[in-house]
Parts: C-alpha cells; sequence; structure tokens
C-alpha cells in the first residue's frame, strides 16, 4: 500500500458502535453484583463491546507484534548497549526465549517478529524480513530518515494489522526492540506534546546520571538541527523519529481501520501511539494502555492520550511485556460480561 491509498483510509477510520457498548453496559448492570463494582474490568468489556461491534467479544487469537529497528543515534553514547543487541535479541524472539515470548506464552498469544530497521546482518529464521533500511542515521547531525521512508515504515506496520485481521486474530498488542529507541521516542515526545525534552529524557536499558545528561543534549541537539513539525507527525517521525516507532504507529492506524483493540507497552509503543492519534484521532479509540513505565516521558504520554494504565510494575523492558501482562485482565473482563448469573436469577429485580 502506498501512502495515498494509506492517507485515503485515514479519512475512513470506523468507530466504536456505541449501541454494542451500551447493550455491554446494561448486561453488565443486570450482572450478580453491585453496579460498578467490577471498576476498570468493566470499563474493558463496554470499550471492547463498541470497538468489535459485538454483544459478546472473542479475544481467543491473540498476537504481540515485535517491530525492530536500529538507530544512528547510538553513535553519540545514548544507550548503555551496543547496535548489535538488536540483532542478537532478534535471534533470542526467533528462538522463543526472550522475555516477550515467556510472557506471551503465559498470556496465551503468539509472537511476530517483524525487521523494518535493523543493521543485524542476516535476519534469523521466522523474523519477517521488511527492512526499509539498515537503521536510521545519526539525527543528532541530520534527519533520522527520508519523509518516504518513514511513509513506507508505516505501512510496514499497517499491514501487519491486515494480515492480523485476516488470519483472524482478534487482540494486537504493539511490542519493539531497536536499541537507542528511548532517545528517539523521548525526541518525538517531546516534539508532540511540547515538553522540555530534558523532563522527558530517562535511563533507557541502564544509564547512569552523566549518560542521562548526556542523552537529554543529544536529544536537545537532535531538535535544534532538524526543527520537526510538531503540526505534521510524519515530519517528526521522519526527523528524529525511528523505523519500529513509524511502523508501530501504522501498526495502529491499520488496527483501527479493521477494527481490532490493541493494548500499547511502554514509552516507544506509547509515542508511536500518540503520533497515530496525531495523524486520525479516531485511533485512540482502540488502545488500551497496558502499564505505567518507570521512563519520565511515559505517563506525560499517556496522559496526552488520555488513557490510564491498569499496571504499575516499574518496568521498562520494551518487546510489548507489559502489554501481553493485560491480557489476561481482559480475558477476566469479558469472561465476567458473559459468564456471571444475574441478579435476575438470584431475585433481585432493581438496585436501589
Amino acid at each position: 500500500m502506498n501512502w495515498e491509498e494509506l492517507s485515503a483510509h485515514l479519512q475512513n477510520l470506523p468507530t466504536p458502535d456505541p449501541r454494542f457498548a451500551k447493550r455491554m453496559q446494561e448486561r453488565l448492570d443486570s450482572l450478580a453484583k453491585p453496579k460498578g463494582s467490577l471498576g476498570r474490568l468493566e470499563e474493558m468489556a463496554v470499550r471492547l463491546a463498541g470497538i468489535t461491534a459485538s454483544t459478546q467479544p472473542e479475544m481467543v487469537h491473540k498476537r504481540v507484534v515485535v517491530f525492530c529497528g536500529d538507530h544512528g543515534v547510538t553513535e553519540e553514547g545514548v544507550s548503555a548497549y551496543p547496535s548489535e543487541v538488536t540483532g542478537w535479541m532478534m535471534e533470542t524472539f526467533a528462538r522463543g526465549q526472550a522475555a516477550i515470548n515467556v510472557l506471551a506464552r503465559q498470556a496465551g498469544a503468539e509472537v511476530k517478529v517483524v525487521d523494518v530497521g535493523s543493521k543485524a546482518d542476516r535476519v534469523p529464521k521466522g523474523v519477517v524480513n521488511v527492512r526499509v533500511r539498515p537503521g536510521t542515521a545519526n539525527m543528532a547531525r541530520g534527519p533520522a530518515m527520508s519523509r518516504a521512508e518513514a511513509e513506507q515504515a508505516l505501512a510496514v506496520g499497517w499491514k501487519q494489522a491486515e494480515t492480523a485481521k485476516e488470519q483472524g486474530v482478534q487482540l494486537l498488542a504493539a511490542g519493539e526492540m531497536g536499541i537507542g529507541n528511548t532517545t528517539a521516542a523521548a525526541a518525538v515526545a517531546a516534539v508532540l506534546t511540547q515538553r522540555d525534552a530534558t523532563t522527558l529524557t530517562g535511563m533507557g536499558t541502564g544509564l547512569g546520571d552523566q549518560g542521562v545528561r548526556r542523552k537529554a543534549a543529544v536529544i536537545l541537539q537532535s531538535l535544534r538541527i532538524n526543527q520537526p513539525d510538531s503540526s505534521d507527525p510524519m515530519d517528526v517521525l521522519a526527523k528524529v523519529g525511528g523505523l519500529e516507532i513509524a511502523a508501530m504507529a501504522g501498526f495502529m492506524l491499520g488496527a483501527a481501520f479493521y477494527r481490532i483493540p490493541v493494548v500499547i507497552d511502554g514509552l516507544i509503543s506509547s509515542v508511536a501511539a500518540l503520533a497515530a492519534v496525531h495523524m486520525a484521532p479516531q485511533v485512540r479509540e482502540i488502545l488500551f494502555a497496558s502499564h505505567l513505565s518507570v521512563e519520565p516521558a511515559h505517563g506525560i504520554v499517556l496522559e496526552k492520550l488520555g488513557l490510564t494504565p491498569l499496571l504499575d510494575a516499574e518496568m521498562r523492558l520494551g518487546e510489548g511485556s507489559g502489554a501481553v501482562l493485560a491480557f489476561p485482565l481482559m480475558d477476566a473482563a469479558l469472561r465476567l460480561s458473559q459468564e456471571m448469573a444475574l441478579l435476575s436469577e438470584l431475585g433481585i429485580h432493581s438496585q436501589s
């Protein structure tokens, strides 16, 4: 799909069907419990009914898609690990031995790994190779990529949502892997939230205080050199973003088009979500925030999105690890709505 076709689709994104959301709320209110006593679980069930346009949504087929890409800005010493780790982790994903593989198995979800922009010498068997370019350029010296490359990465993500729809996937999570991507994410967040980049910069994979200060300085330099346009999210992604970040934005746009709910993970996927929402505000309606990362920018980005995380586990791994932890909660929300007894079955016909 080219950019013109994708742009046309963005003008026709569906929104949740309020009729099914209303019916789900009525169903929940009729269950053998005080109204609203299941809190966020009820909210999830109502939202899922609206998104899927069903009074009995099913989330049996779950998938987390891990988008991988490298970042030229690592040349500036902004990460505790070398870029080679991205390729090594793709190998680990392919063997089913990474944290996301373990957590996805526990949640009954499959893992799909997509190389949209790594610098790895080879792409492991089982990893989808749709590499736009081998890593971004160093954004501290110029644009991370061209606008055309950012658009191509966005289309890669959209295609993954389309494929998920074709394969009957009912619930998605957005994950990522890319050494240096917290630097790019903080830069994108600074532009789209209009906040000071210094306050948004965190430790990433494990930087100390001096490393965090250097990282913040590099982000400020990148913003000064590239002057990304806050009113144009594609310009922001191209100048200071990442290939996997653009792909995740496209993934969420596509999921909105195909009415598939998406659970976002930590800072990186949340920044991608913010970019997607800037392109098409309707996308927000299919997003669920899984957890609050320790990255300082994450809470600010979630607030901008208007999403409240389900968990606060002090995580900062990425990969989609926090997102799949939310899957069982969503399963629980739907099973409660479908399997609990009704008040009327207990001889109770109204609640004061």
